[in-house]
């Protein structure tokens, strides 16, 4: 749920319209961060904090669970959602929030993860555009959307890891139906996508060039088949350069992690063989590969490895995994490590976190076991979903 260096403060749903007089920038204050409305036969709702890459809040959303019940209700055809500006869909959720207050950042969370689902269970199909940078929180809107839209300004990325904690809303679901150990590699590198690579990873179905959005909302309010116009306006994807990377990381993960089972039993062990096949690899993208994931958060590394293994051994749905999410990332969001990965990324920006400990030799079994035990705490609230 990774949210862009640089943001700036949530627009105020509840600030007074701006008088003729206002400058641009007050007048684009005074609009609610998640704009919804009727535009023909579908319900239209845009991101609207352009200046934040559209960063995710707690007030976002609550209106995107109420505009998908009231789409269900009243009729829509379909549900189009994309964001404002050229930046990007979404740059990730408030992590600054969950950092400063884990509490109140908890209940972000929980709320953060029912609209995620209610994306993915919604009756009225929705149509997801994820053009230019839509990481984290971004992909958990969009990823589990009926129609799934990259454009050729597409940046996909789950970098979690990166900042201390590990892949949520639902997106280690679709790192483990990645192909091969593909979602093992983009998760411990917090790597990105193109457009190429979101379709051939499973996170997109079809590239709609950009210049073709305008025409693709026009006929979805029209009433046409969501699936029809997607298909109609789509064009080949381009290159996937990441789905390329299986010819040698796939023989490398497989000998190193073997079995669901044997990464479940232990995930720091599993971490230590992995880099360790990586940095004694004779190619030169594993030991680069290595290189990366060593100045990403070790237990967040363990961590993440866990939880691909356990989802595609128990077979598990959306619900099932955002319910997984919200109890590890409440386990880490109180952590030292996540307020250092959010001062080194976000803050500071220096980009050198000091993580606890430094090497992934150095974790504690005890601790990650910690973090992914599946039972609810004394304390903790489970999500209830559907």
């Amino acid at each position: 749920m990774t949210e862009p260096a640089g943001t700036a403060a949530p627009a105020s749903a509840s600030a007074p319209a701006a008088s003729p007089a206002a400058s641009p920038a007050a007048a684009a204050s005074a609009e609610p961060p998640l704009l919804v409305r009727r535009e023909g036969a579908i319900t239209r709702i845009t991101m609207n904090r352009p200046r934040a890459i559209n960063a995710f809040n707690r007030e976002m959303a609550d209106a995107m669970c109420a505009a998908l019940a009231e789409a269900a209700r009243d009729g829509s055809t379909a549900v189009l959602l994309d964001g404002a500006g050229e930046r990007g869909f979404c740059g990730g959720g408030d992590v600054k929030l969950l950092s400063s207050d884990p509490v109140v950042g908890l209940e972000f969370l929980r709320r953060e993860y029912e609209a995620d689902y209610a994306v993915g269970s919604s009756p009225v199909p929705v149509v997801g555009i994820m053009h230019g940078i839509t990481m984290g929180g971004g992909i958990g809107l969009t990823g589990h959307a009926a129609l799934r839209v990259v454009t050729e300004t597409s940046v996909l990325a789950m970098p979690e890891v990166r900042i201390g904690i590990a892949p949520d809303v639902g997106g280690h679901l679709l790192l483990a139906r990645a192909p091969g150990r593909l979602g093992e590699l983009l998760a411990i590198t917090a790597g990105s996508m193109t457009a190429g690579d979101a379709i051939a990873l499973g996170f997109a179905d079809r590239l709609v060039p950009s210049e073709r959005i305008a025409a693709l909302a026009d006929r979805l309010a029209s009433g046409e088949s969501p699936a029809r116009v997607v298909e109609g306006l789509a064009s080949t994807p381009p290159a996937a350069p990441l789905a390329a990377a299986r010819e040698w990381f796939d023989p490398i993960a497989e000998a190193a992690l073997g079995d669901a089972g044997s990464v479940m039993a232990d995930p720091a062990a599993a971490a230590v063989r992995l880099l360790a096949e990586l940095e004694a690899s004779d190619r030169a993208e594993a030991r680069a590969a290595a290189e990366t994931a060593r100045g990403m958060n070790p237990v967040s590394i363990a961590v993440t490895l866990a939880q691909l293994a356990r989802t595609r051994a128990l077979g598990l749905d959306l619900a099932a995994v955002l319910g997984d999410d919200l109890r590890v990332l409440g386990r880490m969001i109180g952590h030292p490590n996540f307020v250092e990965g959010v001062r080194a990324q976000l803050v500071d920006k220096d980009s050198s976190p000091r993580w606890t400990p430094a090497r992934v030799e150095d974790v504690d079994a005890a601790e990650v076991a910690a973090i992914l035990d599946p039972r609810d705490l004394p304390g903790e609230r489970p999500l209830v979903l559907g």
